[in-house]
């Protein structure tokens, strides 16, 4: 493929907005980016691909201010910058969405909208604050519950929450990491058609995403990095998703059904090895976020739940998980109700969690490697022996699991927030897997990962199921759902509105579904479906 360094129609003489010289950025026995080189210009949308761990959102969190380069310069608008801080940047005109949420969990979205921002008002009310937080969603087609405290909401309404404080502050370069990952299609659309009017003011954008379809609708140029150095930059129009998916991870990627076993996996266990029956949740204003809910999950194959986001996933998930005591119903494991409800005694029956929030839900970012590895089993042998807790074993134990996962780890003690976002993930998902020999419920678990790693995430899952283990998949991404599969459910409003043999449905079906329509109702289409 060959590289065009081609750059939009501009009056002579106008520099970029971003321009970046040789920048390197290195942590204790890893190196993040080394001599990279990329310039953004006014009315561009400007993608960012690499694999996991290819030092995309480091790259990015050296614009923002976030992180210090250790080489290399930052030029904006033709001048030299240095940005001491995010507030710094923030004021030169450059905000950032980031992939893992910088939001304050305890604070209402309306204060969130605010904080920080030099054009609040002083000593506003909440309920002016909420009022123009109401306002500014409207104006983006953002809509979003002001007076809701973050922490209560799921994770696809928090990034809404995220790309509505970049838009609010009128920054002239935006860059968005992995902004339509819990996003529907339809919000997709309408943050497209926002980006494209914030690109024809002579604004820029900057998006890190691993959606290669998406890449190709929005952008106009893109920047490949591997292994933290820069790859080549392409104008899109040349490329196409398989050219970049190559060029990214440097092998062809070739895509397979999954929903075929074979010989010698396990066959579906006749009898279930988890159920719920007329299960109900209620939120603490005494709304149903879970509505009557039963569902059968059988040993050795994967039931796929699909929804918009926040349609009461997550509080399915915690309740098969044991994060979560229904208000009414049952949780029954091989036929027998559960007696105690709590995420210990869930694990201990073998039932494995990947949460769709690694950061806030499965790891513990400040603490090393090798702690976050040992949280499942530290009071078990050979990690707790005797109520003490053996800290060689431990370490074997996070090598072992970083082994199988495929990670590379210079420094076992490191904190675990030093690592990608996808590499973070393969960590969880290995060692989730350990210990579900019964159950996984694996919620979103390929969300920012590169094509290449949702494959491998894919398999982890085909893997399972394969030995006889009861999957729970909780997806938006309907091509996956649908390509390992054997089951699917669809959740609207609290409801579990149907579940459908993958073999005998299709995504037109199952998106009927997610907006709350039964298609058996719909007037018979003129090919006769």
């Amino acid at each position: 493929m060959a590289e065009f360094p081609t750059r939009p129609p501009l009056a002579p003489g106008t520099p970029p907005i971003l321009q970046l010289r040789g920048i390197g950025k290195f942590f204790p026995g890893v190196i993040a980016n080394r001599d990279v080189d990329l310039e953004v210009w006014p009315g561009e949308i400007h993608a960012l691909l690499g694999e996991n761990g290819a030092g995309k959102s480091t790259l990015m969190n050296v614009v923002t201010g976030i992180y210090q380069p250790d080489e290399g310069d930052i030029l904006l608008d033709g001048y030299g910058q240095v940005f001491s801080s995010p507030h710094d940047a923030i004021r030169a005109g450059i905000g950032m969405v980031h992939q893992h949420f910088k939001l304050v969990q305890a604070f209402t979205v309306a204060e969130n909208i605010h904080l920080g921002w030099d054009e609040a008002p002083r000593l506003a009310s909440a309920r002016a604050m909420e009022a123009r937080t109401r306002a500014i969603a409207e104006q983006f087609g953002f809509p979003v519950r002001a007076d809701a405290r973050v922490s209560d909401l799921s994770a696809g309404e928090q990034q809404r929450v995220e790309i509505l404080r970049v838009l609010s502050r009128r920054a002239r370069l935006m860059i968005m990491d992995e902004p339509t990952a819990v996003l529907t299609p339809e919000e997709t659309r309408e943050l497209f058609r926002a980006l494209r009017a914030f690109r024809a003011q002579g604004n820029a954008v900057i998006i890190i995403s691993h959606k290669l379809d998406e890449v190709m609708e929005i952008s106009d140029r893109v920047t490949i990095l591997r292994g933290g150095r820069r790859v080549g930059t392409y104008d899109t129009a040349v490329c196409t998703p398989a050219m970049l998916a190559t060029t990214m991870v440097g092998r062809e990627i070739v895509r397979q059904n999954m929903r075929t076993r074979p010989p010698g996996a396990q066959p579906v266990s006749a009898a279930p090895v988890m159920g719920l029956r007329d299960v109900t949740v209620r939120d603490g204003r005494g709304v149903e976020i879970l509505r009557d809910v039963s569902l059968d999950l059988h040993g050795g194959e994967i039931l796929g739940i699909a929804g918009v986001a926040g349609n009461g996933q997550r509080e399915l998930t915690e309740v098969l998980t044991g994060l979560l005591k229904p208000d009414r119903g049952q949780v029954l494991l091989d036929g027998v109700e559960m007696a105690r409800i709590d995420p210990a005694a869930f694990a201990h029956a073998g039932v494995g969690h990947i949460p769709e929030d690694r950061l806030r839900s499965a790891l513990a970012p400040a603490l090393s490697i090798t702690d976050n590895m040992a949280l499942r089993e530290y009071a078990i042998p050979p990690v707790g022996r005797g109520g003490l807790y053996d800290s060689g074993a431990a370490d074997t134990l996070a090598r072992e699991i970083a082994q199988v996962a495929d990670v590379g780890i210079p420094d076992f003690a490191m904190p675990v927030r030093n690592l990608s976002g996808g590499n973070q993930q393969r960590l969880v998902a290995r060692r989730e897997i350990r210990i579900a020999h019964r159950v996984l419920v694996a919620a979103y678990p390929a969300r920012g990962l590169d094509i290449g790693a949702i494959a491998t995430m894919l398999s982890y899952l085909t893997d399972l199921r394969d030995r006889g283990v009861g999957v729970v998949f909780i997806s938006e991404d309907l091509e996956d759902l649908l390509n390992v599969s054997d089951r699917v459910g669809v959740m609207f409003h609290g409801r579990l509105m149907a579940v459908v043999d993958a073999d005998e449905t299709d995504m037109e079906t199952i998106g009927l579904l997610m907006g709350g329509r039964d298609p058996s109702t719909l007037p018979m289409r003129e090919d006769g479906r």
